[in-house]
C-alpha cells in the first residue's frame, strides 16, 4: 500500500489528471458490462445469454482500447488512431447485426427481445461516446452521434419495434451518446488545459531566471564597459608617452591603476547586491510565486529591524525553500512564519504534498547550513507527518551582531 501511495504522490499534477482520465474511461467499460451485459443473464436463459454477454464484453474491451489510444493521440504520443476507430465501428456493426439476428431468429420470448433491444442500444451509445475521443472537430462529433442515433432508429424495425418505439430508441441513443460524447470531449479539453498550464508555469520560471541573468549581465556591462574603455585608452596613451620618454606616462599608469581599483570595488558591490537577499522582498516574492503556481501561501511575521546579515541568510533560506516546494512534491498549501523570540529569529516554512525521501537532503540544504553557520545559525529540515515537510532556521541575534 505504501508503494502504491508513493507511486501516486510521485506523479505531477498533469500526470495525475491524465491517469484519472484514463482509468475513468476504463471504468466506463466496466459500467458498460455491468449495466448492459449482466442484466442479460436475468432475461435470457442458456447459452444464448452467455453469447450475448460475450458480445458485450468484447465490445467493451474494444471501447477501452480505443479510449487508451485516443488519449495517447491527444498527448501527441502517437498518430490519430483511425484504424482503431474503424475497427470499433466494424465491431459495433457486427454486434448490432448479431443482436438483430438473435431477436429475429432466436426463441420467441419477450425476455430475448428485451435483452436484444438493451444490448443494441447500449452498443450504439458507448461506441458513439468513446469514438468521440478520437475526433476533434465539433461537427464531426455531432455527425458521429447523429449517425448512431439514426442507426438506432433504422435498426429498431428488424427488432420488431413499431415506428414510435424506434423513434424513442433513437432519441435515447441520441441523448445518452451525446452526453457520453460531451464527457469525452470535455475530458480531453481539461487534460490539455492542465498540461498547458503546467508548461506555462515552467516557462514563467525559466523567463524569471533569464530575466535575472540579463539584469546581472546589464549591471556588469554598465560597470565594466565604461571603465575598461577608459583603461584601454589611458594604457595606449601611456605607451605612446613612454616611447617618447615623457614623464606623463607615469601619471597615466597611476590613473589606470586607480580606475582598475575602482572597477574592482564596483564589481564587488554588484556581486554583493546580487548575492545578498532582502528578507522582506524574498517573503513577498515567495508568496507571489507560490500563489501563481496554484499553492495557497500564507506569510506571517515582520522582518523589519533585523540585522542585514540575518536578513540575507534567512532570505536565502526562503529562496531555497520556495524552490523545493515548487520542484519536489505536489503542494497545495504552504505557510511561512518569521518570529523573534528571546534574542533569536526563527523562520519556519511548512508545506504539504511532500514526497517520501530516504536521503539526507540535497546540496541546496547543505549550502543553506553553511550560510547560516556564518551567522551562528542552525537549520533543521524533514518530514513532520505524512506528506508534510517542515524547514526551521534559527539565528541568534546576539551572535549575528557579533559576526557583523
Amino acid at each position: 500500500m505504501r508503494g502504491s501511495g508513493g507511486w501516486w504522490r510521485r506523479k505531477s499534477t498533469p500526470a495525475k489528471v491524465e491517469t484519472y482520465t484514463r482509468w475513468s474511461f476504463h471504468f466506463f467499460s466496466v459500467i458498460y458490462v455491468a449495466s448492459v451485459g449482466l442484466p442479460v443473464l436475468g432475461e435470457v436463459k442458456g447459452q444464448l445469454a452467455v453469447w450475448l454477454l460475450l458480445l458485450v464484453c468484447a465490445h467493451a474491451v474494444m471501447c477501452g482500447v480505443t479510449a487508451s489510444r485516443a488519449l495517447d493521440w491527444t498527448r501527441g504520443r502517437r498518430e490519430q488512431p483511425v484504424r482503431t476507430l474503424w475497427t470499433l465501428g466494424a465491431i459495433t456493426l457486427v454486434v448490432s447485426v448479431a443482436v438483430i439476428g438473435i431477436a429475429e431468429r432466436g426463441p420467441d420470448d419477450a425476455g430475448v427481445d428485451t435483452a436484444a433491444s438493451a444490448v443494441f442500444a447500449g452498443v450504439l451509445i458507448f461506441a458513439a461516446g468513446i469514438g468521440a475521443l478520437g475526433v476533434r472537430r465539433r461537427r464531426r462529433v455531432l455527425a458521429l452521434v447523429a449517425g448512431f442515433a439514426v442507426g438506432a432508429v433504422i435498426g429498431g424495425f428488424p427488432l420488431g419495434h413499431a415506428l414510435p418505439e424506434s423513434l424513442v430508441t433513437g432519441v435515447v441513443v441520441l441523448v445518452a451518446a451525446g452526453f457520453l460524447a460531451f464527457t469525452s470531449v470535455f475530458s480531453v479539453w481539461l487534460l490539455n488545459a492542465v498540461y498547458e498550464l503546467d508548461a506555462a508555469r515552467e516557462t514563467r520560471a525559466r523567463l524569471a531566471v533569464a530575466e535575472e541573468r540579463l539584469r546581472f549581465g546589464r549591471d556588469l556591462h554598465d560597470v565594466m564597459g565604461r571603465n575598461l574603455a577608459v583603461i584601454a585608452l589611458k594604457s595606449e596613451l601611456a605607451v605612446q608617452l613612454a616611447r617618447r620618454g615623457r614623464e606623463e606616462a607615469l601619471d597615466q599608469m597611476t590613473e589606470v591603476q586607480r580606475i582598475a581599483h575602482e572597477t574592482q570595488r564596483e564589481v564587488r558591490d554588484v556581486v554583493r547586491g546580487y548575492r545578498e537577499a532582502d528578507l522582506g522582498a524574498e517573503l513577498a516574492g515567495a508568496q507571489g510565486v507560490l500563489t501563481a503556481a496554484g499553492i495557497d501561501c500564507e506569510v506571517t511575521g515582520e522582518p523589519a529591524g533585523l540585522p542585514a546579515e540575518v536578513q540575507s541568510a534567512l532570505g536565502w533560506v526562503v529562496r531555497e525553500a520556495t524552490t523545493n516546494v515548487l520542484r519536489h512534491g505536489d503542494a497545495k498549501r504552504c505557510t511561512v512564519a518569521v518570529r523573534t523570540e528571546e534574542e533569536r529569529v526563527v523562520l519556519t516554512v511548512e508545506n504539504n504534498g511532500a514526497l517520501r525521501s530516504s536521503g539526507p537532503g540535497g546540496s541546496g540544504l547543505a549550502g543553506l547550513r553553511e550560510r547560516l553557520a556564518a551567522v551562528a545559525g542552525t537549520l533543521e529540515a524533514g518530514p513532520v507527518r505524512e506528506g508534510v515537510f517542515r524547514l526551521v532556521a534559527v539565528v541568534p541575534l546576539v551572535a549575528a551582531e557579533g559576526v557583523a
